[in-house]
């Protein structure tokens, strides 16, 4: 790891909904998270966890406060320059997998590559789906496959384009537990390989014990981290 934190969160506040039902949800979060790191962010439903998530990964803005991440303020950027920043630089794995069901498991995994302008990107989507153990399940259609062989395409999607970042909201959340086992095994291993940072949304303390660090969350706050490791300075 290098002193040059991958993800940089600094006072970000962020309020969803309108008129009267408008909730603060955070509330002037900070935390950095090194390269290579695997943190995992708990917290009961509501405390803002996946808030934050969406936040890093440019899919929310905040109504204050700075995001950094692989180096690049997320500050100003439009649209289109979110989805193409995200496109190279980060991989997301949603619980519900997000597959498209009218493209094979190869095809699904060659969308990110191919928005990316890659050369060969089938070929490219090709080993990827061998890195997760599913080339003989290339052909086959999301519903084709079972939930687990689901969530493994979603990660050979997600790692497709090589990103510094990874992203996985609650990834075995539709899954049963020794299919969970299974693929929480596949992205730890895939991430170590990569050299990638992984920042993991879970409810399963288990999994988040398999992490180099776990946030908690409480109310929009952080409000521990184990290890309590003083360069990664959270606000109150």
């Amino acid at each position: 790891m290098t002193n040059s934190p991958a993800v940089e969160i600094e006072d970000v506040h962020i309020s969803l909904g309108a008129g009267e039902a408008r909730v603060h949800i955070l509330k002037g979060v900070s935390l950095k998270v090194q390269k290579g790191e695997a943190v995992g962010i708990v917290g009961a439903s509501g405390s803002g966890k996946s808030t934050l998530l969406m936040l890093l990964a440019g899919l929310e803005r905040p109504d204050a406060g700075n995001i950094r991440v692989d180096g690049t303020s997320l500050e100003g950027m439009s649209e289109d320059q979110l989805a193409r920043f995200r496109g190279a630089r980060i991989g997301i794995v949603f619980q519900s997998f997000h597959l498209i069901p009218t493209m094979t498991a190869l095809e699904n995994v060659a969308i990110p590559l191919e928005l990316s302008g890659t050369r060969d990107a089938s070929v490219k989507a090709l080993k990827e789906l061998d890195a997760v153990g599913l080339r003989a399940r290339a052909g086959h259609y999301p519903a084709q496959l079972s939930g687990g062989e689901q969530q493994r395409v979603a990660i050979a999607r997600a790692l497709a384009t090589d990103p510094a970042i990874i992203v996985a909201d609650e990834p075995t959340g539709n899954l049963d537990e020794i299919s969970g086992q299974s693929i929480i095994s596949l992205l730890f291993n895939l991430q170590e390989k990569r050299g990638a940072t992984l920042i993991l949304v879970t409810h399963d303390m288990s999994l988040a014990a398999r992490c180099d660090r776990t946030v908690r969350m409480r109310s929009g706050l952080v409000e521990r981290e184990t290890p309590d490791i003083p360069e990664h300075a959270v606000s109150q």
